[in-house]
């Protein structure tokens, strides 16, 4: 039985606790058997089963209400879905971050036309904002969207694109050359059938997912395919990044609490010259350290979460402190329980063998931890001088 006693934090409200609790019976059995086989059909079956549970519905706004995303759900949805598959997270997750752009600075056209359908897994969305020669440093992208009449064209490639190959719709960024560097980037909305919009690339990782290079080559889209206004393309992927970024740390809690629980039970039950693994010294001092990174990681998040969702006017400095955390040491608390599994521990299929895998990479995407310091010690030295 999965810990729900931070279900009780005050950074919480009994809505959200509802909606956690229902969410976690429901992915028990439905998320018991997931076939990662082909990944590009699981994460499409993902996203209907998903949509179907009505289970997606927080990673979007509802253009009939138009209440603004609720951090803490989306927080909750990714730490227990991650606990209990990597792939139904990412599900998840993508549909989030690709229509973030819309939810935040969308026409009524453009929310309309698609969250609709994300919302209901009735169509996948993807977030093209890296390109080869500039992964983190977003202000030097290449990629143009030049101004012909009533349309852009947009010309250039983006890389390492989750969904990429499978969405149906992409939030794609391309300078629009209004000023140099960051202020130059404009967002547009692009369905995935645009012509000149192509699949360059299929990219394979330690852990898969559909993850593409794409190739704009002449794709042309009416001007008001443009998300916000010109030159807004930096600020509306920086708003992006500020919500689903704690969102991240909160997949990276669920891996780590999977990881905790799986070795509780294995220290438990497994027998080492006549007494339990749980009752060696050394062994315990391993289930300590798991235990307080996991809770330390939950505070950072939930606060993180909360702040955004309450209007605090700081928000970048605690998303950027609790994915830095709770990814790093996440990555320990996964390592720890592959130690304690032995042999078993790497065994391919094991559970804890695919967290392994499973938790590198949220160390590196939506701001890498290096980037995460960065934006931490900026955001800290600038209060102190002021």
């Amino acid at each position: 039985m999965a810990d729900r006693s931070f279900l009780d934090w005050p950074f919480l409200d009994a809505a959200h606790r509802d909606w956690a609790t229902s969410l976690d019976d429901w992915a028990g059995p439905a998320l018991a058997d997931v076939d990662h086989a082909d990944t590009d059909a699981a994460c499409r079956s993902l996203v209907k089963t998903l949509g179907d549970g009505g289970w997606l519905m927080p990673t979007a706004i509802d253009p009939q209400d138009e209440r603004p995303l609720d951090v803490r759900t989306l927080c909750l949805a990714r730490e227990t879905l991650a606990r209990h598959d990597g792939l139904a997270d990412f599900a998840f997750a993508m549909q989030g971050l690709g229509t973030g752009a819309l939810s935040l600075f969308g026409t009524t056209t453009q929310r309309d036309a698609w969250l609709p359908l994300t919302r209901t897994g009735q169509a996948i969305a993807a977030f093209a904002l890296t390109e080869p020669q500039s992964g983190s440093d977003v202000a030097h992208s290449t990629m143009t969207a030049t101004l012909d009449g009533n349309h852009y064209v947009l010309d250039g490639e983006k890389t390492w694109i989750s969904n990429g190959g499978i969405a149906d719709v992409y939030t794609v960024f391309a300078r629009t050359g209004e000023a140099p560097g960051a202020m130059g980037l404009s967002a547009f909305v692009v369905p995935a059938d645009t012509p000149g919009l192509t699949v360059a690339e299929r990219l394979q990782t330690i852990a898969p997912h559909p993850l593409a290079r794409l190739r704009f080559d002449g794709c042309r889209l009416s001007a008001d395919a443009m998300i916000g206004q010109p030159g807004q393309g930096f600020k509306i992927a920086m708003s992006v990044l500020d919500v689903f970024r704690t969102t991240v740390a909160a997949a990276a809690l669920g891996f780590a609490r999977r990881a905790l629980e799986e070795s509780l039970a294995r220290v438990k039950s497994r027998q080492v010259q006549g007494a339990t693994l749980a009752d060696l010294q050394m062994v315990q001092a391993h289930v300590a350290d798991m235990a307080l990174r996991v809770d330390a990681a939950a505070l950072l998040v939930y606060r993180a979460a909360w702040a955004k969702d309450m209007g605090a006017p700081r928000v970048t400095r605690e998303a950027a402190m609790a994915k830095l955390y709770a990814t790093d040491e996440a990555q320990k608390v996964i390592d720890a329980a592959v130690q304690l599994h032995g042999g078993d521990g790497v065994r391919q299929g094991a559970v804890v063998e695919r967290l392994y895998r499973e938790i590198r990479a949220l160390r590196i995407y939506e701001g890498a931890s290096d980037v995460q310091k960065v934006i931490i010690a900026r955001a800290t030295l600038a209060e102190a001088e002021g």
